[in-house]
């Protein structure tokens, strides 16, 4: 694509839209970088000062793109340059920002600063109330925050359910309904794999669960992200209490993880996870940079790339044939004695389990899915927070066959509800792992080549595909047009199912 005459000699409203457009991604990007600190590095006692000035900087850069001047640019833009423009870019820009300009101007300046300051509240109270189990110091902090995501919700009605506005935020052009009709579809289908796999004997994953020294495991995992195609010249690696990845600019793209000396695991795949967003964000169209379209085209979309990476390629047979001789050499006398068809098979574990980060890709939908059911009922009022450990009890319970022991192992676990709203934050997850099937099978049929590639350690061709045909277009297209055109097909489950079939079918002989 490159830079078009277009897009690279804008002149007049175009121009002056830009810098605008500009002006808002510095503010919302100042504000990342808070986040980032507080998340890695800020001591404690910065707390109420880091929300105070993350209110600020929200309020500013919402002020920025909901301000008139830019629907006023819009206007004029529309009738002139979109109808006249050869450049798609151009036309894609209009469109993305008149969404983002009428989604911001519906909502108060001082809604926005609010929620900054209790969102900034919210995720410091949960850092200490998680490892302490301490539901009730936190819950009333959750109350408030189901409270302001109907407020939120509120600014966009009508709507057909109080989620929809949520989900769109995180995936255009999905609502509740959409997403409740496919997770339908995906549960009917894996739960009778699950009993399945689970009903065979478990794989032995006692390897994975011995002394492994922080500094290998951090340095081993940064190895195979640097394979992969994350830039280190273009980030960094830091730890955290729940790994994500941010990004500042097309140069600054950082990601986190979270070590566990005595779990191999934990850092090893959050960190094939993480470079697998970054290296979608680094390889956006360098056109994009400082506009609407320099970011991914959605929660889902960007959740594919992440599963891929970590996943389908960091959990496969021919990747760990090309890296198992290293692992062994790092951890000689914790691995040296395991055959390489043994760590296969331990990473490979499915089980009915507590945590879904370290769910295993066949039971980790249904993690996602109870995580999204209980967001409709919060939202809806027909489940109570004060009811929420017990009613997560339960339909762990009846989902799992297990139940967790502390609020730390249940409705703690996950960060989402307590550093942003309570609603579409989880329906992504499941939407990537369905992406990232269908993605690969395209790839695969376009450059069969890719499976030996990978065996022989190189990533190049898989890199080129995905940066050809998803990261270099950033938001230029919505998340079902852009799954159409990298794969010729609308999102789809099947393409999931044949893979976890093939997969785990030979691995547990079902």
């Amino acid at each position: 694509m490159g830079q078009s005459e277009a897009w690279g000699a804008a002149d007049g409203d175009l121009a002056i839209l830009r810098a605008r457009l500009t002006e808002h991604g510095d503010l919302e990007s100042a504000a990342s970088l808070l986040r980032w600190d507080q998340a890695t590095y800020m001591p404690q006692g910065g707390a109420a000062a880091r929300g105070r000035q993350l209110a600020t900087l929200d309020r500013l850069a919402h002020g920025c793109i909901a301000h008139p001047e830019i629907g006023r640019l819009l206007d004029r833009l529309e009738k002139t340059v979109a109808s006249s423009s050869n450049d798609p870019a151009v036309v894609a820009l209009l469109r993305v920002a008149r969404r983002d300009h009428e989604r911001a101007a519906k909502v108060p300046s001082d809604f926005v600063g609010e929620f900054a300051n209790h969102r900034a509240a919210s995720y410091e109270l949960w850092t200490t109330a998680r490892p302490s189990n301490d539901f009730a110091s936190i819950r009333p902090l959750l109350e408030k925050t189901i409270d302001l995501s109907r407020r939120y919700a509120s600014f966009f009605a009508p709507f057909e359910h109080v989620a929809d506005p949520l989900i769109d935020d995180a995936d255009p052009g999905m609502k509740a309904s959409t997403v409740r009709a496919l997770f339908a579809e995906l549960r009917q289908k894996l739960v009778p794999l699950v009993r399945a796999i689970t009903s065979a004997a478990p794989a032995d994953d006692r390897c994975l669960f011995q002394s492994f020294p922080e500094d290998d495991q951090l340095a081993f995992g940064k190895m195979l992200a640097g394979r992969f195609g994350y830039d280190f010249a273009r980030g960094r690696q830091d730890k955290t209490h729940h790994p994500f990845m941010t990004k500042f600019s097309l140069g600054d793209v950082r990601i986190t993880t979270r070590v566990r000396e005595d779990d191999l695991s934990e850092a090893l795949f959050s960190t094939l996870h993480e470079a697998g967003h970054a290296i979608y964000e680094q390889n956006i169209d360098a056109a994009f940079e400082a506009s609407p379209l320099g970011h991914g085209a959605s929660a889902g979309v960007h959740e594919s790339q992440s599963r891929l990476w970590e996943n389908i390629v960091g959990r496969s047979r021919p990747f760990w044939r090309a890296f198992y001789p290293s692992l062994q050499k790092v951890f000689p006398s914790q691995l040296g004695a395991v055959s390489q068809d043994a760590f296969y098979r331990a990473i490979n574990k499915v089980e009915r389990s507590l945590i879904r980060t370290n769910a295993d890709e066949v039971t980790y939908g249904l993690h996602v899915i109870l995580r999204f059911d209980f967001e409709l009922d919060l939202l809806e009022g027909r489940l109570a927070v004060k009811d929420l450990p017990e009613a997560w009890r339960e339909r762990f319970r009846e989902d799992f066959g297990i139940v967790p022991e502390t609020d730390t192992d249940g409705v703690l676990q996950d960060v989402h509800w307590y550093d942003g709203f309570v609603g579409g934050a989880f329906q992504g997850y499941a939407l990537g792992n369905l992406m990232s099937a269908q993605f690969l099978e395209a790839a695969l049929a376009d450059r069969p080549e890719v499976t030996q590639e990978i065996e022989n350690g190189t990533f190049d061709t898989l890199r080129s595909w995905l940066g050809q045909n998803v990261h270099r277009f950033g938001r230029m297209y919505l998340p079902a047009q852009l799954v159409e055109r990298a794969t010729g097909k609308p999102l789809g489950i099947e393409p999931y199912f044949r893979y976890l079939r093939s997969k785990y079918g030979e691995l547990y002989d079902i």
